[in-house]
């Protein structure tokens, strides 16, 4: 049926041409903006998800940059632990070379001195955006059981680690977390000598090993050597055996023995099981006895000039292994170099856990990198459009928008057709 009132065909073909309209709109947006969700009407679910990943890899991004802040702190105080570690290492080279008989320790002393202000000089200077991990006021205090100095007030320091979203929805930012103490700084601030290189010496112990290979300190033996009964002769491996002024020497656990570390004489045995010679366990003093330091005699304070002083009586910085003249030079540059080897290998074990914790953060750096593109590649596949796909969509729809504008005009003219029937 032909009406002037009602075209359907007209109708029809213009209901078309909207929905084409539509939907080439639509695809022109997915081309234009390259997202196929590009808003929560297009798909609530894929938008919502979306969003909320864009944001938490907004979130990693600082995690990235807080990582690097905080693996240039780590790098700071590592270089500078290291140059630490070798200025202490050419201290214990000068100890080793004015042990020699006819060095001139004054002027050996004058070398050692240059090198301990170079300590205290890279160790002022290894900081990093205002914080400096070689040294620091951490308190340091004598227990009063012990006698062992102790950081009274630990320094935590944080390095944001990673951001974490579970699965009920909960964010969390996790910290690498860096405790200061004296196991690691170098020097105390506040006075309390317990950083690794203004730490005291031992007076009159040393530490050792037990049978159970726990450590342990022994007592020196300041008595025995100058036994003008006895004979001690050097039986290899820094021991030495007893014997009376005839010359008989008694062997095996039958003999009386001393082990000589760090200039200074431990009384020893001889174990038949282990067949060693091990320290007198009454040498050992009781694990919960005081400890006694000397005053002033650390890796960056010690003098070889004064030597004197650390074997009177009675000075504060005697050391303990006798009475005066009965200490000779050597013994004493022993223990002072078995000292300072002992203090560099703690700033070795603190600067091996400056580089753990700089390899974690590497790890955890490379770790949030491929994270970030997982989420990107994850989002990605949600929501961004397929532009071959697109494309050839939108041919599609222009060709069909032209052929529905050719429909439309067709149905139009039926009108015209009419007007002929009057003539």
């Amino acid at each position: 049926m032909t009406s002037i009132l009602t075209n359907i065909a007209a109708m029809s073909a213009l209901q078309t041409l909207r929905q084409l309209g539509s939907d080439m709109e639509k695809t022109q947006a997915h081309v234009s903006s390259g997202l196929r969700v590009g808003s929560a009407s297009d798909n609530a679910a894929y938008w919502s998800i979306a969003t909320t990943m864009r944001s938490d890899n907004g979130a990693l991004g600082a995690v990235q940059d807080a990582l690097g802040l905080g693996a240039a702190k780590v790098d700071t105080a590592y270089a500078a632990m290291e140059s630490a570690i070798d200025v202490v290492q050419e201290i214990k080279n000068k100890l080793v070379a004015a042990s020699e008989p006819g060095v001139d320790k004054s002027k050996v002393q004058e070398e050692i001195t240059q090198l301990q202000n170079q300590l205290k000089s890279i160790t002022s200077s290894a900081s990093f955006s205002g914080e400096n991990w070689l040294q620091a006021d951490v308190s340091g205090k004598t227990n009063a059981t012990t006698g062992v100095v102790y950081a009274s007030d630990d320094i935590n320091k944080q390095i944001v680690g990673s951001f974490t979203r579970d699965a009920k929805g909960n964010v969390s930012v996790k910290t690498i977390n860096v405790v200061l103490n004296e196991t690691n700084i170098l020097f105390d601030l506040s006075g309390g000598d317990a950083g690794i290189l203004d730490a005291n010496s031992l007076k009159g112990m040393r530490v050792v090993s037990d049978t159970l290979g726990a450590d342990r300190y022994a007592k020196v033996n300041t008595a025995a050597m100058n036994d003008t009964n006895m004979v001690w002769r050097d039986i290899g491996g820094d021991v030495w055996q007893k014997g009376n002024t005839l010359g008989v020497y008694s062997d095996g656990t039958n003999g009386a023995f001393l082990m000589k570390v760090g200039g200074g004489f431990v009384d020893a045995v001889f174990s038949a099981t282990a067949n060693e010679y091990q320290v007198n366990t009454n040498a050992l003093i009781a694990t919960n006895a005081t400890i006694t330091l000397t005053n002033g005699v650390s890796v960056s304070e010690l003098d070889i000039t004064k030597l004197d002083d650390y074997r009177k009586s009675g000075d504060v910085k005697n050391l303990g292994m006798g009475d005066g003249t009965n200490v000779s030079d050597e013994q004493i540059m022993d223990f002072l170099i078995s000292f300072t080897d002992g203090q560099l290998e703690k700033m070795t074990s603190a600067a091996a856990r400056l580089g753990s914790i700089s390899m974690r953060i590497n790890m955890q750096e490379d770790f949030a990198s491929k994270l970030s593109d997982s989420i990107d590649s994850g989002v990605g596949r949600l929501v961004d459009a397929e532009m071959n796909e697109e494309s050839t969509k939108l041919k599609a729809l222009q060709t069909q928008q032209q052929l529905a504008v050719q429909s439309l005009s067709i149905a139009n003219s039926d009108g015209q057709n009419i007007l002929s029937l009057f003539r």
